[in-house]
């Protein structure tokens, strides 16, 4: 009897030695459960009729005061929020399903802006879609983190969709004339304009629109313009409830919504972008439609609150069920 507790004890004690090392082997090793990525971004909501997906690109970090105008305000608007600098922007793209239409709006910064972006078809796959499913892109306007992703490598991303754009925006993008005028910092948007969205202009899958125009049932434009010359906001609506996607009037909640005259450089009229801004943002809060913005934390949906001083965003409330 007393052998063989010796002999069980010994052998614990080998167990424990053999163990010890694989242990210790990796002290920095991650806890059980731990996975050093988000799970898939996608949120569901209905609106009327419609069913709503909206869809993360993932994030693009910025350090906000060296591109806004106002910096010190920038700055102190952040340290209020305690928020830290730079500042991870999301990159929100929506997907309105109507049942006749599969309509995708902006397509996120595909391979442009590196692995923190370009996350929308991994998303959209998991939220239960695919590609080939969209059948109409609305851009709210030609810029890397919007367009971005309609094509990878040279080949379009979605082989059905038909893109639609405000001509504005077109025209000044896709001109040589308008290229060779531009400065030295809006060059890169013109070489990835041509880069992403040449291919559905060689396909004859681009149709340019002029101004307010109803583009599809429930579907309609609304002209924002300034940040770029064709910048777009789109209403969508079913049974009476209203979403406005409004692409960048806002960039930087923290800041924006309080003083709507503090823009950024990616501007191509300050002045223009700013008029835009505070008479979307006096409408959104006098209406209270829904708004999704491209740039507010995931899923960036919520209200427009009017307030003493400027505006205020109230976040739209989670839901864990879909009514």
């Amino acid at each position: 009897m007393a052998t063989t507790k010796h002999k069980v004890a010994g052998l614990v004690a080998a167990l424990m030695v053999a163990v010890a090392p694989m242990a210790s082997a990796d002290p920095v090793a991650a806890p059980a459960g731990w996975v050093a990525q988000q799970a898939p971004g996608y949120y569901r909501f209905r609106l009327g009729d419609f069913k709503v997906t909206v869809l993360s690109d993932g994030t693009a970090s910025r350090d906000l005061p060296t591109i806004m105008s106002k910096p010190a305000e920038v700055r102190k608007a952040f340290g209020a929020s305690h928020q830290a600098l730079p500042v991870e922007l999301s990159i929100n793209c929506y997907l309105v399903d109507t049942g006749a239409h599969r309509i995708l709006v902006d397509t996120g910064a595909g391979e442009l802006f590196g692995t923190a972006g370009g996350q929308l078809v991994a998303n959209m796959r998991a939220a239960g879609y695919q590609p080939e499913d969209i059948d109409t892109i609305l851009l709210t306007h030609i810029h890397g983190d919007h367009s971005g992703g309609l094509s990878i490598g040279g080949r379009r991303v979605f082989p059905n969709a038909v893109v639609h754009v405000d001509q504005r925006d077109s025209n000044y993008w896709l001109n040589p004339a308008a290229e060779a005028r531009a400065p030295a910092n809006r060059k890169t948007t013109f070489r990835q304009s041509h880069q992403t969205v040449d291919p559905y202009v060689d396909a004859g899958k681009l149709q340019a629109f002029d101004g307010a125009t109803e583009l599809l049932p429930g579907v309609r434009s609304l002209p924002l313009p300034g940040h770029t010359p064709g910048l777009s906001g789109y209403l969508v609506e079913s049974r009476g409830e209203r979403l406005l996607l409004w692409g960048d009037i806002v960039h930087a909640a923290e800041v924006q919504f309080r003083d709507p005259t503090v823009s950024v450089e990616y501007d191509v009229a300050p002045a223009e972008a700013i008029a835009s801004r505070q008479k979307i943002l006096r409408d959104a809060a006098r209406q209270g439609y829904l708004i999704g913005s491209a740039h507010i934390s995931f899923p960036g949906l919520g209200h427009v609150k009017a307030e003493r001083v400027g505006y205020s965003w109230v976040p739209a409330p989670y839901s864990v069920t879909l009514k």
